[in-house]
């Protein structure tokens, strides 16, 4: 079969030459930094760093770290390094506590990153005989902007959906032959229930691949989206801080998530101790974008916990490959004494064969964590044969144990009784009060 690239000469450059791109590009962003970020070069000046010291890419471990709390300390302007005049666009982030993440793009700024968005539907199978159906949120949150201006550079019809009215969103996607869909996995499955629910069949559309991203999901997710979508679903990365989603994103393989090098450099550090990691080891994943005129981060520490790869890939590109996010090192719930990710919570409950419909609640209760996790049942009927339904429970509480090391409360309830979302997925609500 015919391999398909948007950039061909980016996407399978040999590793010599990309290395050599890439420390052409840092050197000068160091310098230009330092030159146009008061905050950032007073962070260099406390490490005793200069611009004159950044001489290869191993020199890179050299810079200080950027993390959320800079962002949030810089709110609104203090990383800005090119004056508003030549700004054109902000994106921001759906916030959690604090002062939301404000990011700034230059017109060039735009044009790269949906440039790797286009490297990412091409990668799915997209072409300009396409119709890509864009049901990320647009707005502020980068997710429908980005799909949405890859999806024009490819040459796509785009359906500039955002999310919500899923029977619209079907009724579309049935009239006007979608083909590729990109959301939220979660609202992809919303879809894909909703679809069957109207009592249409994968057989009443069109749609052949899916690019789903902005929040975690599991191999077991990809498989019941893929089933109930008749699709090929595909994993894309991004963080606003960097540019938005394009940072990386799959091929056929689906082995990992190509990053595109020739703008950001990826490391791997514990995030204990900030040591750079050798590839191959589990850490937190740190970025450094080296093409950003209006917002250049520098070592911006994502917490995203994965693994850096770069095994030969059966797509032919040569981009270094990223893991899932497996995990987050600082939204980990620690319950107990013990670190439980909610991806654990979702693959022991998919691999017993319930839905990735499901919630976490943990509270604190006379000085002692507890985490309930309600799940959907597919039969109502289990709901009302008690001694069934204890069992099913016990069960899942068991294999929860074997993967956790604690015991959870599981409640099997009806299906759909869930609150669906049509952005990101709230899987956990933490009541207890940890600051």
């Amino acid at each position: 079969m015919e391999k398909n690239y948007y950039q061909k000469e980016i996407e399978c450059m040999d590793i010599d030459s990309m290395k050599k791109l890439q420390t052409e590009r840092l050197i000068k962003q160091v310098k230009y930094v330092w030159d146009n970020v008061p905050y950032y070069r007073k962070k260099m000046e406390k490490k005793s760093v200069t611009p004159d010291d950044i001489k290869e890419l191993s020199d890179l471990s050299k810079l200080p770290f950027l993390s959320k709390d800079d962002l949030r300390e810089a709110y609104p302007y203090g990383l800005l390094a090119r004056p508003l005049s030549d700004c054109v666009r902000i994106q921001s982030t759906s916030g959690t506590t604090g002062k939301r993440v404000v990011a700034f793009y230059t017109q060039p700024d735009i044009d790269i990153w949906e440039e790797c968005c286009a490297r990412a539907v091409v990668a799915a199978g997209g072409t300009k005989d396409d119709v890509c159906q864009v049901c990320y949120g647009y707005g502020l949150f980068t997710g429908g902007p980005g799909l949405n201006g890859g999806s024009h550079k490819v040459g796509c019809l785009t359906l500039p959906m955002s999310s919500g009215n899923t029977e619209r969103q079907i009724q579309f996607m049935r009239d006007l032959g979608s083909t590729i869909l990109c959301c939220t996995p979660s609202y992809a499955a919303y879809i894909g229930e909703t679809l069957h629910d109207m009592g249409y069949t994968t057989d009443d559309i069109k749609l052949k691949a899916g690019i789903f991203g902005a929040e975690p999901w599991t191999e077991q997710m990809r498989k019941e989206i893929e089933r109930l979508l008749g699709i090929k679903a595909y994993d894309i990365y991004g963080l606003t801080e960097i540019s938005g989603p394009g940072v990386s994103f799959e091929c056929e393989e689906q082995t990992g998530m190509h990053i595109c090098e020739d703008h950001f450099i990826p490391e791997i550090i514990d995030p204990e101790t900030g040591e750079v990691l050798p590839e191959g080891e589990k850490g937190e994943l740190v970025f450094t974008s080296i093409t950003k005129e209006a917002f250049p981060l520098l070592r911006y520490r994502t917490r995203d916990i994965c693994v850096l790869s770069r095994e030969k890939c059966s797509c032919g590109r040569t981009l270094i490959k990223m893991t899932k996010p497996m995990g987050r090192s600082d939204d980990m719930l620690i319950i107990r004494g013990v670190n439980v990710f909610p991806s654990q919570i979702e693959t022991v409950l998919i691999n017993q064969g319930y839905s990735p419909n499901y919630l976490i609640e943990v509270d604190r209760v006379n000085n002692t964590d507890t985490l309930d996790v309600s799940v959907e049942v597919d039969d109502e009927k289990l709901l009302d044969d008690a001694e069934a339904k204890e069992a099913n429970a016990k069960k899942l509480v068991a294999a929860m144990k074997s993967v956790l090391g604690i015991n959870p409360k599981i409640h099997l309830v009806a299906p759909k009784s869930i609150t669906r979302s049509e952005g990101k997925a709230v899987r956990v609500i933490d009541r207890r009060k940890l600051v």
